[in-house]
């Protein structure tokens, strides 16, 4: 008779941990600043397009802030698990252009949404949130840096598929 007096017991805690565990499934999406020592400050104006397009330092600085705060949800390596938009995808449509002066104002447009949304995040149709906003915890050299290794994990990406 005890065991079954238990069974409640254990069939709630099973649940709240499940709970737990559901909340937890996407990592932590609590936004961390990232440390962008060694780059050019930017100052407090926007520059766009992205000027570590690029930059060596700024891509292996990106990739460190990536996996603290969108590698959670957007993959591994900005190779998307199918959980939220997949960013290699991004600049597929400008890099495909022929025109050089074309491209160049098709990433610049990216730019523009790739920052408006890293720093106001991003709501589905019912105002729920899906993704954070950076805005006060990322500079514009964060910002910037996190592109640039999502920049250059495009380029990687496109070099190991036929066209």
């Amino acid at each position: 008779m005890k065991k079954l007096k238990k069974f409640p017991s254990v069939i709630v805690t099973l649940f709240l941990l499940s709970l737990t565990i559901e909340a937890h499934a996407h990592g932590d999406v609590t936004p961390h600043p990232v440390d962008t020592t060694g780059l050019d400050p930017l100052g407090a104006e926007w520059i766009v397009p992205n000027p570590y397009r690029g930059n060596d330092k700024a891509v292996a600085i990106g990739a460190v802030g990536y996996l603290h705060n969108c590698a959670g949800c957007h993959g591994l390596n900005a190779v998307s698990g199918g959980v939220a938009p997949d960013l290699l995808k991004l600049d597929n449509e400008c890099l495909d252009l022929a025109s050089k002066l074309k491209q160049a104002a098709c990433l610049k447009d990216a730019d523009v949404y790739f920052k408006d949304i890293t720093l106001n995040g991003k709501k589905n149709g019912e105002g729920r949130s899906t993704m954070p906003g950076y805005a006060g915890v990322f500079t514009q050299e964060a910002v910037w840096a996190v592109r640039a290794y999502v920049d250059s994990r495009t380029i990687e990406e496109r070099a190991k598929k036929p066209y």
